[in-house]
């Protein structure tokens, strides 16, 4: 009998696991820079302090061969996918509570799985079609589409929405490169990438404010590559749905850091999209 720690897919959904409960750090610490600073040049700056700290590690561990040689244009597509999420999920932070964001954010998830089955052709099961149902209507609570839409929810949702189509590309392109190589590669890439809208809205922050810009370099390193890694280990359909994890943190920095309450519908829309989640991370014990 084998147990889900020992198991590859177990060691996967924990690493994934502890990666989406550090995201929120790095959200906080966007919406809090906000205030002083463009959402588009604070997605810029997540790159460059990020690519700050991997291109150091990539060198040491791969000399100048620091970036994957195969599936290249996989890796760019996952790229401009993750970009596209952050730098629209951090215009949404700028606008609307954490919470908010992160509910409407998480429709992605439920894209990423419908996505797995059409694209990677990974089987689609009962417990699937439970989550994609749960997530779908938690989605509709939090959106409200039959009411005034707020511009902030539909940019956390759009996000959501690249962030599903980077989740099925992460597994495409963990398979077969070095993790350090993809993350270097997704770091050097989506600072050139961002570069332009960087440059115009451009902010020199305080030197007294740099230490949380190193934060966002540093707790977004980490949590890509331990993404990556968890790819490897389990397939897209079965680690999407912990991206939802994030709730509880983002709720709690909300709450302490911006005195943030959820609306009741967030809640009850969460609740659904986190019971979409839950029914996929449940397994048999295998013989």
């Amino acid at each position: 009998m084998t147990t889900n720690s020992t198991h590859p897919s177990g060691r996967g959904i924990l690493l994934m696991s502890i990666a989406m409960l550090t995201v929120p750090i790095v959200d906080g610490t966007a919406k809090y820079l906000s205030t002083e600073h463009s959402p588009l040049f604070i997605a810029w700056a997540r790159y460059a302090s990020a690519s700050l700290f991997v291109l150091p590690l990539a060198f040491w561990l791969h000399g100048r061969a620091i970036l994957p040689t195969e599936g290249r244009p996989v890796h760019l597509l996952r790229t401009i996918f993750l970009v596209s999420a952050m730098t629209l999920y951090f215009l949404a932070l700028a606008r609307i509570p954490i919470a908010q964001a992160v509910s409407a954010y998480f429709a992605g998830p439920v894209v990423a799985v419908a996505l797995s089955v059409l694209v990677l052709r990974e089987a689609m099961t009962r417990r699937k079609a439970l989550s994609l149902a749960l997530g779908f209507a938690g989605s509709l609570v939090v959106l409200r589409p039959t009411s005034d839409v707020d511009v902030g929810l539909l940019l956390a949702f759009g996000a959501g929405v690249f962030f599903a189509l980077y989740l099925v590309t992460t597994r495409q392109a963990s398979l077969g490169s070095d993790p350090i190589k993809v993350l270097t590669f997704q770091c050097v890439v989506g600072t050139l990438l961002l570069t332009p809208q960087a440059m115009a809205t451009v902010s020199p922050p305080q030197t007294e404010m740099l230490w949380l810009f190193a934060v966002i370099g540093l707790f977004s390193v980490f949590s890509h590559m331990l993404t990556i890694l968890a790819f490897r280990l389990a397939d897209a359909s079965t680690l999407s749905p912990l991206v939802y994890l994030e709730l509880v943190g983002s709720a709690i920095i909300g709450f302490i850091v911006f005195t943030e309450i959820p609306a009741t519908r967030t809640v009850l829309g969460a609740a659904l999209i986190v019971g979409g989640g839950l029914v996929l991370t449940k397994r048999r014990k295998k013989v």
